[in-house]
């Protein structure tokens, strides 16, 4: 299992790097809190010599944690946060979230230094500003409405074809996306997303199909594909949690070329321009379709899924490429990969786990004793991931299945406090 000491992370001295070009250059990397992804992007700039300055909204609470000058900024404040990195100068920005990637745009616009442009990534975080910009490039998307909280959901509900998807418009990872049958299940999933705090949702109609994503880099506007994941487990609804992913893709030729046209398609259409995208679509069975593009890469541990030319993992690449390399003859290794990002079963208090010992694959629990566990559609976490590599997608995904098997978990009744009445 992995620690979460994160002493030393973001100041160890850096070693000799095997990319003179990168030697001495000033990397600014926004994200909100000190979680794995951080780690690796600070193993790459150590590896690469590069000075890696973190923004977060975390460090403001302990002055300077790591030692390294964090700049304390607040992601729902640009112009105070803006104002905290004007004088500053820097060779490249990458981010690490949806929140991140927002300011991220607006300081690199700042800066002068080339990233995605901060409309773009605004369209990104707004499920219905998305929709729209895929709609008026011509792109096959659902019907959809927007709505409000204080709107009447009875009167939604007779607007709306069924099955449909109510989202909110601004979580990520499925949180609060919950499937509705018909004018009851809206009426409920309604009052639901409602009491998540969100300022509004989406209302649109279900695709049938299976699910895909794609991992990809963005080079003054053209998009490249790095991967191309299966998602093997259906996911119909009515919630969506994703669990397995898998690379490379075992659909014939031509659903892959139409997945991947309707990725590069998403990402011009929102106008993304320089750095990492990570899109999510589905396929009918005829025809690809755009379902969300986020301006960073895939979240999570799931990075360490992708490994290119010498072993270079996923963030490595996201910082040379942030600072200028040319890394497009990188590709990735031959062998296939896959994560399985795992469920929680049941709301409840983390205790432990067995049988790690007799899974076949990596397994790394994320989950802490005493945490409180909550699922999908309200949680945004997982217990951890499971990580294979094989010969084949065949093989990768039954070692993360038999793994997963292989666990059991301890998940003790959460009890509520008992608040006596006024």
């Amino acid at each position: 299992m992995l620690s979460q000491d994160y002493d030393n992370v973001f100041h160890t001295p850096a070693s000799e790097s095997d990319n003179s070009s990168s030697v001495n250059k000033r990397l600014l990397l926004f994200a909100s809190t000190t979680g794995y992804q951080l780690r690796a992007f600070a193993d790459a700039a150590r590896r690469l010599g590069v000075h890696l300055t973190l923004a977060t909204d975390r460090c403001h609470v302990i002055e300077d944690p790591w030692g390294d000058g964090a700049v304390a900024v607040k992601f729902d404040r640009p112009a105070e946060s803006l104002h905290a990195l004007r004088d500053m100068q820097f060779d490249g920005v990458a981010a690490v979230g949806d929140g991140p990637v927002v300011l991220a745009a607006q300081a690199a616009e700042m800066l002068r230094i080339p990233f995605h442009p901060a409309a773009a990534a605004r369209a990104c975080h707004d499920k219905h500003l998305a929709r729209q910009l895929y709609q008026a490039a011509g792109m096959r998307v659902p019907w959809f409405f927007r709505a409000a909280f204080h709107d009447d959901p009875d009167s939604l509900a007779l607007r709306a074809s069924y099955p449909c998807v109510l989202k909110p418009l601004g979580l990520s990872a499925s949180r609060g996306v919950i499937r509705a049958n018909d004018s009851a299940e809206f009426t409920a999933a309604f009052r639901r997303i409602g009491k998540m705090g969100e300022r509004g949702l989406q209302v649109e109609g279900y695709i049938e199909g299976r699910e895909f994503a794609v991992e990809g880099l963005v080079t003054a506007g053209e998009f490249r594909a790095l991967a191309l994941f299966d998602k093997p487990d259906p996911l119909t609804g009515p919630f969506f949690e994703e669990t397995i992913y898998v690379t490379p893709s075992r659909e014939a030729a031509d659903v892959q070329s139409a997945l991947l046209e309707t990725a590069a398609r998403a990402v011009h259409a929102l106008g993304l321009y320089h750095g990492p995208a990570h899109i999510e679509l589905r396929y009918d069975g005829e025809s690809a379709w755009i379902l969300e593009t986020a301006a960073r890469p895939i979240g999570g541990l799931c990075a360490r899924t992708l490994r290119f030319d010498q072993g270079i993992p996923l963030e490595e690449l996201i910082v040379r490429h942030a600072l200028g390399e040319d890394v497009s003859a990188m590709q990735r290794e031959e062998s296939a990969s896959g994560v399985m990002m795992i469920p929680i079963p049941k709301a409840g208090i983390y205790e432990s786990v067995h049988g790690i010992e007799d899974a076949s694959a990596e397994v790394i629990i994320t989950a802490q004793p005493g945490q409180r566990l909550v699922p999908l559609p309200e949680g945004s976490s997982y217990l951890g991931f499971i990580f294979a590599r094989a010969a084949s997608a065949g093989e990768v995904e039954a070692a993360l299945r038999q793994s997963h098997a292989a666990l059991r978990f301890q998940i003790a009744t959460a009890l509520e406090t008992f608040r006596p009445s006024p």
